[in-house]
């Protein structure tokens, strides 16, 4: 008979004590008999995983002369979790399956917005459960209100790309506060738009509807919804006013918010501001529910512009600030999780290139998102056709990246600057999408081979790798504080965040 040596059995136990506490999340969720919270705010980044929130850490910590990090406010919160984001049919997952288990707590299919992954049977949110439990209810985002992150909240389609008939699911959720983007299709033909995979990103054409359905936002006023889209209008809103769509007064690509880079505080309205004015219109004596989401960190990680990931995570953290101002006068009664539903990128905080170095700060220089870039490069193109210049296209990264400015020490390198010549003549002269099989397509993915090769360059030189245009498998951290918070620490599922919540207002 074999004996084990102490060490051996020591070792047995440490490892049966750490996964004991590692999946003992479930148990404890069961077993819970604490308090419900009054007011939850469920934020979710939308690919945000650990490299984009540290990454706007190092650089805010960089421009304030510092080696290290200054903390963003989500990740002052007190407990921490992981969690696995795979869908029942691909490994890597996407919006609208990572949404639906983050709002359902059940695993679907890509694609699929609040239903099983047959696309048979509609799963109830944590929104309508919060909704049917007296809680009033709030939805904001960055991007579209039918896109797939906030139409997992409240729609069941069998696929994201139902525009329409989400937007109709909208106004049949009874919800009382929808905030940020707009209706992408309000007059579709309820067909499916599957072709266009770019339109999920804020890009390509809109759809041409040959046979128009009732306007789903005239149905929506219809049902008591109050359309507001102007800072004087939202300025006006006050506590009291319910059943009320905010749409931001400038839309940009996919009827989203302008990047938070390309804002102006003046006529744009932030996240944060949707989210406090989100506070003051919900608060009431029964308590609310709010899902913020940070919509375009996710489009900016599969364009691979740093600069502008950034500038969105710190845009998504102002948000969270306001709810923990929030929190701070109800302690005992507030819950916060800041959440995402999976990874874009696969961003890393190292590039081979440039080994050990790494130089965030200069990520300053950039002052325009790769989105308007772009179109400056598009209208360049149609100005200039047969007659562009390389030295404009150099000009103009100088101008909007910094790329080429020695004083900045963004000097470019020889091989540097024969990237940007190629990418520039390809931008000029590449007429059609490029996709998955094109030979071009590592280098630039579906995006402007210019405005790629110049968001690259400088990701590299600050020490910023990226793997991927398209979403990564990575584990997903989850921050909390507040009345149930002890049931999202641990390494789980991320149906079991919605579980867990279900948990703690099922006896509300």
């Amino acid at each position: 008979m074999t004996r084990l040596k102490p060490i051996t059995i020591s070792l047995m136990l440490a490892l049966t004590f750490c996964f004991s506490n590692v999946f003992a999340q479930p148990s404890e969720r069961d077993n819970y008999e604490g308090a419900s919270p009054k007011y939850i705010f469920y934020f979710i980044g939308d690919g945000m995983g650990l490299s984009q929130a540290n990454t706007a850490e190092a650089y805010l910590g960089a421009i304030n002369n510092s080696n290290g990090i200054k903390k963003l406010k989500l990740n002052t919160l007190p407990k921490q979790g992981f969690y696995t984001t795979y869908a029942t049919d691909r490994f890597i997952t996407g919006s609208a399956a990572a949404g639906t288990a983050l709002s359902t707590g059940v695993k679907t299919s890509i694609s699929t917005v609040g239903m099983d992954a047959k696309r048979q049977k509609p799963l109830q949110t944590i929104a309508e459960m919060a909704r049917d439990k007296g809680y009033k209810v709030g939805i904001v985002t960055s991007v579209s209100l039918d896109h797939a992150t906030p139409a997992s909240f409240y729609a069941h389609q069998p696929t994201r790309s139902m525009y329409y008939n989400i937007s109709l699911d909208l106004s049949k959720s009874g919800f009382n506060y929808f905030a940020g983007g707009g209706i992408k299709h309000p007059e579709g033909d309820g067909k499916v738009d599957s072709k266009n995979i770019m339109a999920n990103f804020g890009m390509g054409e809109d759809v041409d509807l040959k046979d128009k359905l009732p306007n789903s936002i005239e149905l929506a006023k219809k049902r008591g919804y109050e359309f507001v889209n102007s800072v004087k209008e939202f300025n006006k809103l006050k506590k009291g006013d319910d059943k009320v769509i905010c749409i931001a007064p400038k839309l940009v690509g996919g009827k989203s918010l302008p990047y938070f880079i390309d804002q102006n505080g003046k006529t744009d309205i932030s996240l944060a501001e949707f989210t406090e004015k989100g506070i003051e219109l919900l608060n009431n004596k029964n308590g609310f529910f709010m899902m913020v989401e940070g919509g375009k960190i996710d489009w900016a990680c599969h364009a691979n512009d740093a600069a502008t990931v950034i500038q969105e995570v710190i845009q998504f953290d102002n948000a969270v600030s306001v709810a923990l101002d929030f929190y701070k006068k109800h302690p005992d009664e507030t819950l916060i999780l800041v959440a995402g539903d999976h990874e874009t990128g696969g961003m890393a905080l190292g590039f081979s290139g440039s080994h050990y170095h790494s130089d965030f700060a200069i990520l300053q220089h950039q002052n325009l998102s790769y989105e308007s870039f772009s179109n400056l490069i598009s209208d360049y193109k149609k100005n200039n056709i047969r007659n562009y210049k390389v030295e404009d296209g150099l000009a103009l990264v100088k101008k909007h990246f910094g790329l080429g400015d020695a004083e900045k020490g963004l000097e470019l390198s020889e091989f540097e600057m024969q990237q940007l010549k190629t990418a520039f003549d390809k931008s000029m002269n590449y007429n059609k999408k490029m996709k998955k099989d094109d030979q071009f397509y590592l280098l630039y993915g579906s995006y402007d081979p210019f405005t790629t090769t110049a968001c690259h360059i400088l990701s590299q030189k600050a020490g910023i790798g990226w793997t991927s245009f398209s979403h990564t498998a990575a584990p997903i951290p989850i921050r909390s504080i507040g009345v149930g918070a002890d049931l999202f620490t641990g390494f789980f599922d991320n149906t079991d965040v919605p579980k867990s919540l279900m948990k703690l207002i099922e006896n509300k």
